[in-house]
């Protein structure tokens, strides 16, 4: 059975106090006990995620986080975790207490979710007992916006929630059209894919996955090559193909190969449109061309790994940097979910395709680098500017 990656599906995360409610509703929309309920507070330690399909929605997976309530030298690390999940969410429901006098914790929080443009669901939970219900009308007028009730007990106000969550959804969807307008039914459409020792044996890496199967799903015509064979494959075909799409690392290669007139794109760029801000991201790489020499780079890959020889990230990258900057540019490199808390000390960032990494994740990336005025821009992108061929490609 094909299993959708979880960087694919929609990203919900629950917030909220401790033994405020957070795990009972998770497990009601999940329809499984998959976290802990008890009434002593801090029963969920550690941040608990679960794909799910939900109405409306989908292919899901639903975080319940730690409270940020919690006390202790171990309380304060799990309110960090509960932080680093708002880096990765698409929507966040805010569980509310039936203390409206101190809300405080809610305040923050609901400020926090929000300066990442991440759409927030207002709900008060346990709303089988009075005294949760009648906070009801408080936090509407503290808030300033509908709040959601909801009870896991009699499971009142699940199906309400689930529409406003279906809703969030639709109105942020991703389009699962990876390559939008740049091709139609019909298009022949070259993927120049190299097979070196930086590729996965026996298989596709995921944008180039993706990138297939959504020109078959258009009824394009695709046709695959190693570098290496490019040149031939143009030579048998009758009319130029429709588009090119490289991996990036070989775009000069391919831009020198293919004849004048035809589109070239790369799947970091397609998937700079996909998963991020495709306007932010060449402006950075404009923005990265008037870098001194001796400014400070940070390249940012979405998924750890175990370099290998001629890494584009560790490697290839930062050589075309210093080739064009000079050898005094500093450059750092980071994976997975590390990533600075304060990016300001840097001229530029340098992100991968980030096809393990939701949008939300990266547009929470893209938010911080808007917030501390640095620039930022995605591999394919920073490569095509650094060899002068920004203008010629299609986004």
């Amino acid at each position: 059975m094909f299993e959708v990656a979880r960087s694919n599906r929609y990203h919900i995360a629950v917030f909220g106090r401790r033994n405020v409610g957070k795990s009972s509703l998770v497990n009601s929309l999940v329809g499984q006990n998959i976290s802990i309920v008890s009434d002593i507070a801090g029963t969920t330690t550690d941040t608990v995620w679960k794909n799910i399909e939900l109405p409306g929605i989908g292919a899901a997976v639903i975080a319940d986080t730690a409270g940020f309530d919690d006390v202790g030298a171990l309380g304060v690390k799990r309110i960090d975790a509960a932080r680093k999940v708002v880096a990765r969410v698409d929507l966040a429901l805010l569980l509310l207490g039936d203390d409206i006098s101190d809300s405080k914790l809610e305040m923050e929080w609901y400020a926090l979710l929000k300066s990442y443009s991440i759409p927030v669901i207002p709900v008060v939970g346990k709303c089988d007992k009075v005294a949760f219900c009648e906070a009801v009308e408080g936090w509407k007028a503290l808030l300033g916006e509908e709040v959601f009730t909801f009870s896991s007990f009699t499971g009142s106000g699940r199906d309400a929630l689930l529409e406003k969550m279906a809703m969030y959804y639709k109105k942020n969807e991703l389009s699962g059209d990876i390559t939008s307008s740049l091709v139609e039914k019909g298009d022949v459409v070259v993927l120049v894919m190299p097979q070196d020792e930086q590729a996965p044996k026996g298989r596709l890496i995921q944008p180039q996955v993706q990138v297939l199967r959504n020109l078959l799903d258009k009824h394009c015509i695709p046709l695959c090559c190693a570098p290496e064979e490019l040149s031939s494959l143009l030579q048998l075909l009758n009319a130029p193909p429709s588009l090119v799409i490289t991996d990036s690392q070989v775009f000069g290669y391919v831009e020198q190969v293919v004849p004048v007139g035809v589109r070239i794109t790369s799947f970091s760029v397609l998937m700079a449109r996909y998963k991020g801000d495709i306007d932010v991201f060449v402006e950075g790489a404009r923005a990265m061309l008037e870098m001194p020499s001796d400014g400070r780079v940070l390249i940012a890959e979405a998924c750890a790994h175990v370099p290998q020889n001629e890494d584009i990230g560790r490697v290839k990258l930062p050589r075309l940097l210093r080739k064009h900057f000079g050898s005094e540019l500093s450059i750092d490199i980071v994976s997975g979910n590390d990533f600075p808390t304060d990016l300001s000390g840097y001229n530029v960032v340098i992100h991968c395709g980030a096809c393990m990494f939701t949008r939300g994740h990266v547009m929470h990336r893209i938010c911080q680098a808007k917030n501390d005025g640095v620039p930022i821009t995605n591999y394919g992108i920073a490569i095509a500017a650094l060899l002068g061929i920004l203008d010629k490609i299609v986004y």
